[in-house]
């Protein structure tokens, strides 16, 4: 939306050492990102996608992002510091912000750091949540050097990030913007240096000592990190409650989050933020269609005709919505309201519908939106004839969900503060 603003960074002093950090939202629990290999607290907002995963968790809870020290914006510094140092960087971040106690999500070779920082102060880590965990180096001892020394020579050019982002390995544009965030991160030297340090990194021993609630996370597609290292991590640690998706990327962001956001709210808060309170606002991703011209088509078929044809469109907006696991809100009498857990399924249902809808002589315009709005179809107001469209949010949300998206213009939506980036939808 045009009104957010992305938050500033700030920084605190962890020695002698300055570690960058971002705080979103001013929900009642905290929420600390422990980043993977690289970041960049500001860079990273430029990817699709991350910012409004952030935004999404901003809603329950003050959301904290840093950069781990030698990396992105924080302090530079000659040699690899220890595991436990870079430990000591959540606990100055939490002090920075009064933070006494926060829930920590572990992505990545986070998840070490994590599991570390809670089995060392189990009184400030109420919950922990790993996601596309690893906690200890799996590259085998005959490959490790020539793995070393060939992500070192591609570091900056997007390659070494690819595995990280599967589903845009093949977008030029988006392997520009990994290259970039490559080299925002670090420089190849510092690459050098981690890679070295994370090879000697093991907490696996710890996990069976943990006694903090846990959620683990993992894609059973991530091709970084092998999907049964997560499930091994959640078997060893006392009563981890594990969760596995059937699809997605590495970095956690991408795709179809919303499943995946709302776990980790559940498991944070008890509930789950996506049931309706009535038919005027909603928290999920909003179908609205109708039929084009349906007075006009009505009129020139007559009642009878028109009625059968109407019923025939009703069971297959049923059928589509059911087939992407969204609910029929009700029908408008030319056109429906549905709902949606992810907005990815949203976006091919509408086209779905529509290409469906033809078939049978019926053109349709379709709107889609995320987040809490009123719903009475402004944004498919603007749509045209067999058309399906959508707000920014939807757009970043569905990153490297294979849609495509061109730019319609922004408008004024009646009722809604700001104006609004919307996008046409297609396959």
């Amino acid at each position: 939306m045009s009104d957010f603003v992305l938050p500033e960074t700030h920084y605190a002093l962890s020695g002698d050492v300055n570690i960058a950090y971002q705080v979103m939202g001013d929900g009642p629990v905290d929420l600390v990102l422990v980043p993977g290999l690289i970041s960049h607290v500001e860079y990273l907002h430029e990817l699709p996608g991350y910012t409004a995963a952030l935004r999404r968790l901003s809603r329950f809870a003050r959301v904290v992002t840093f950069d781990k020290r030698g990396q992105g914006l924080s302090d530079r510094m000659s040699g690899a510091p220890s595991l436990e140092q870079r430990m000591d960087d959540v606990r100055v971040v939490m002090d920075s912000i009064g933070s006494a106690r926060a829930i920590l999500i572990g992505f990545s070779e986070g998840a070490a750091m994590s599991v570390l920082f809670a089995a060392t102060y189990p009184e400030r880590v109420p919950h922990l949540v790993l996601v596309g965990a690893w906690v200890r180096a799996s590259v085998p001892d005959d490959v490790w050097r020539e793995f070393l020394e060939r992500a070192v020579k591609a570091w900056g050019t997007g390659q070494v990030l690819k595995p990280v982002f599967k589903s845009q390995a093949t977008n030029a544009d988006a392997v520009a913007q990994l290259a970039k965030l490559e080299r925002f991160s670090s420089s190849p030297g510092t690459l050098r240096t981690y890679l070295t340090l994370n090879r000697q990194i093991d907490v696996s021993s710890i996990l069976p000592q943990l006694r903090i609630p846990t959620l683990v996370l993992h894609r059973r597609t991530d091709a970084q990190v092998n999907v049964a290292i997560g499930r091994e991590i959640a078997e060893q640690i006392p009563g981890a409650r594990y969760i596995e998706y059937p699809d997605g990327d590495h970095a956690f962001w991408t795709g179809d989050i919303e499943s995946l956001l709302l776990d980790i709210e559940e498991f944070v808060t008890g509930h789950r933020d996506s049931a309706l309170p009535d038919l005027e606002r909603v928290r999920a991703t909003v179908l609205f269609t109708d039929i084009v011209d349906s007075t006009q088509r009505a009129a020139q078929m007559g009642d009878e005709k028109w009625r059968k044809l109407l019923d025939q469109h009703d069971r297959v907006a049923g059928q589509m919505v059911e087939n992407h696991r969204g609910k029929l809100v009700k029908s408008t009498g030319d056109g429906i309201l549905a709902t949606f857990d992810g907005p990815g399924r949203g976006v091919k249902c509408a086209l779905s519908f529509g290409a469906a809808a033809r078939q049978i002589g019926l053109p349709l315009r379709a709107g889609l939106h995320a987040g809490e709005i009123e719903v009475r179809g402004r944004v498919m107001a603007q749509s045209g004839s067999n058309e399906v469209l959508v707000s920014r949010v939807v757009t970043d949300l569905v990153a490297g969900a294979g849609l495509k998206f061109s730019e319609r213009g922004s408008f004024e939506l009646k009722g809604l503060p700001g104006r609004w980036d919307l996008f046409a939808a297609s396959m």
